[in-house]
């Protein structure tokens, strides 16, 4: 009863935290089922996909009512995913525990690092910005997060007469065969592969990696990659826990269930605290946590474990 108590506990203060910040609660779920609700590294990945997938199961209608849902690229990007999930799935639960969590806390420092540069990159850009409009309007940006499970998207890109969808004045060209040269679809593939191997793994949901993947193999809007994104986790979890199957990996059921419900209810009460700060600002916030967690892990894993 009172580890169920506290996957709740755990779960809704993860969840405010990802509200709050636009961060990936997969990527913080791991090292707090690990570390704080004492789950063995294995079942403490599949149980974050578990995680992820729900929550992408409970958000994505909502960006699909707002059009940012490409449908169609999504699906073949989630589709060219799949192998990658089911060999990532494979080899994790052949890895040794602490190497897991080695490799883990490594890919967060990575994953701090690019996040930090992006967070200072855009700090400069709305700071260049404001000094275009001046001290009226623009001078306070919307925070526009980069996760997909928690950002909340409005159309940011229109279609003209010709086809190309226009995001902020620049050209978004439609992925068909027709506008995608056979360099462009390695690309595609590469991208995809990759995205399933990470997400199935290291059970995380991938939104970090998933939605400049769909900018830049796909072309697609932030925003509608944000939406697009959800698609993509959904099909790459999915075909990870299916990978799963026949291994010794055990998932305790009752903590990740509450620790998903904890999680997605803490969301919804962080949402609103980001509301009026500034997307640089959180992207810096996020890559901080991200380096607090790595430190953490890596500590508990190569000194004290």
């Amino acid at each position: 009863m009172e580890i169920a108590l506290l996957a709740i506990v755990v779960g809704l203060g993860v969840g405010v935290v990802v509200g709050a910040l636009g961060a990936g609660g997969g990527i913080l779920a791991v090292p707090v089922l690990v570390f704080l609700l004492a789950q063995p590294p294995h079942a403490a990945t599949a149980s974050s996909l578990i995680i992820v997938l729900i929550t992408a199961v409970f958000s994505i209608p909502h960006h699909a009512r707002k059009k940012n849902v490409d449908w169609k690229n999504g699906l073949v990007f989630g589709a060219v995913s799949v192998a990658g999930a089911v060999v990532g799935s494979r080899l994790s639960a052949q890895v040794d525990p602490q190497l897991l969590l080695t490799l883990f806390g490594t890919m967060l420092v990575v994953v701090a690092g690019v996040m930090a540069r992006r967070g200072v990159i855009g700090r400069r850009e709305e700071r260049d910005e404001q000094a275009a409009h001046g001290p009226g309007e623009g001078s306070e940006p919307l925070a526009v997060h980069d996760d997909p499970v928690l950002d909340q998207p409005g159309l940011d890109s229109v279609e003209g007469a010709d086809g190309i969808h226009i995001h902020h004045g620049e050209p978004e060209l439609p992925f068909s065969p027709s506008t995608r040269s056979s360099p462009r679809l390695s690309v595609v593939i590469l991208t995809a592969t990759l995205t399933g191997g990470l997400t199935g793994f290291f059970g995380v949901g991938g939104g970090f990696i998933v939605v400049p993947m769909l900018v830049i193999a796909l072309g697609l809007a932030m925003r509608r990659a944000s939406g697009t994104s959800l698609l993509v986790m959904i099909i790459a979890t999915a075909a990870s826990l299916f990978a799963r199957i026949g291994t010794e990996v055990q998932i305790d059921w009752l903590v990740t269930l509450l620790f998903a419900a904890g999680s997605a209810l803490g969301g919804m009460l962080g949402g609103p605290l980001s509301a009026r700060a500034r997307p640089s600002t959180l992207t810096i916030l996020f890559a901080v946590l991200l380096a607090a967690v790595a430190a953490v892990t890596l500590l508990e894993t190569l000194v004290l474990g």
